[in-house]
């Protein structure tokens, strides 16, 4: 059964995915219901076209693709989301997933960690307090023939 649903996705401050964009597609859960487990579709399934969108700038898009090649089937993400028993709670729920997977997927790589040396009075500690717990380990041994 596919229905769409009117509202756009907000990933960011500056991206929004529109709703023309995604689709939504609904069916039975497994998960906990009661009685109405085999009558509602409650499962929620949230694709988007990545590769086909025209809301990312080429360079976001390549980061994009780079980062989730792993969950991409022919360029769409798919979100799945069956954890509540209200159809209307795992379309949030699918929503909020594919915002935050979004935003991590065009978010700028971390800068490059510079490399330091430590420095003399910490590595000086470091060896004066490996020498002191080795001696309470050579402590402890008991001598038999003493």
């Amino acid at each position: 059964m596919l229905a769409g649903v009117l509202e756009d996705v907000r990933v960011n401050d500056r991206l929004t995915i529109p709703a023309a964009e995604l689709a939504w597609r609904f069916s039975r859960s497994s998960g906990p219901g009661g009685q109405g487990v085999n009558t509602t579709d409650s499962r929620v399934e949230l694709s988007w076209d990545l590769e086909g969108s025209t809301v990312l700038p080429p360079f976001l898009k390549e980061r994009a693709v780079s980062h989730l090649g792993s969950r991409l089937v022919h360029g769409v993400l798919t979100i799945t989301a069956s954890e509540f028993r209200s159809q209307l709670r795992n379309r949030e729920a699918a929503a909020d997933r594919l915002s935050a997977l979004v935003a991590s997927a065009i978010a700028p790589p971390p800068r490059a960690r510079r490399a330091t040396r430590p420095s003399k009075g910490s590595v000086e500690r470091r060896i004066a307090d490996k020498k002191r717990r080795g001696e309470t380990k050579r402590n402890r041994r008991s001598y038999p023939n003493d």
